[in-house]
């Protein structure tokens, strides 16, 4: 009865790895379509940010543009030369800054239109990744969902051999289980502990063939289950 349960047991422990398993790939799969949509956020809060490095050279070249105007005007009152010199550099200058801003607008514009078509492609991808997304976590989910049926199949068979078992005995077994990572039995065969291959004294070896009680290896501290290999 020990034996079967150690069976259930690790059945049970090679399930839960599997869905386990499952899980992550649904978390990645999630992960994945968050990370796109992030990055989706991320080209449209750029856009965003061009836009209005745009809008603030659109409202700098208004002002240098009014700037020109108004000097330009001022240029007919004026009456000596030296003033007339004064104006012209400062139209100069402004005029020189006008096309400064004109350059940096033209390729404010050209990001934006780089930046709106990548994000158009990013988020044509995103849609299609969400319903891919929304198919495989159908499928992982189900998956999952199979798993755990047999998980809750196996646990009800367990707890009926468990049942069965004192409760110290039962006790004992997990104890081991824990220290022996999920192997609370081992088998005893021509003398050796095939737990951890260590040779058996020969007086407790041959008490395995009267098994009338249980033995533990004196070394892993497994319970042992004698299985001879069978006759050619």
């Amino acid at each position: 009865m020990l034996e079967q349960l150690q069976e259930i047991d690790l059945r049970i422990d090679t399930l839960k790895n599997s869905q386990a398993g499952l899980h992550g790939e649904l978390n990645g799969i999630e992960q994945g379509l968050v990370a796109a949509r992030e990055e989706v956020a991320g080209l449209e809060a750029r856009i965003a940010q061009v836009e209005q490095e745009k809008t603030e050279r659109e409202e700098l070249l208004a002002t240098e543009q009014e700037n020109i105007r108004r000097s330009e005007s001022h240029m007919k009152e004026i009456k000596t030369n030296k003033e007339f010199q004064a104006i012209g550099r400062e139209i100069a200058a402004a005029r020189k800054q006008a096309a400064e801003l004109e350059e940096q607008l033209l390729q404010k514009i050209g990001q934006i239109e780089e930046l709106k078509g990548e994000s158009a492609a990013k988020s044509a991808s995103v849609a299609e990744l969400e319903q891919n997304t929304a198919q495989r976590s159908q499928e992982k989910q189900a998956e999952i969902a199979a798993i755990q049926q047999d998980i809750d199949t196996d646990l009800a068979q367990r707890e009926e051999i468990a049942k069965q078992l004192p409760a110290n005995l039962i006790k004992r077994y997990t104890l081991l289980r824990e220290q022996r990572r999920g192997q609370a039995l081992a088998i005893a065969r021509d003398g050796y502990c095939l737990g951890c291959n260590m040779n058996l004294p020969p007086q407790l070896y041959n008490s395995l063939f009267r098994g009338d009680e249980l033995i533990s290896c004196p070394h892993c501290q497994r319970v042992l289950i004698l299985k001879q290999q069978p006759q050619a």
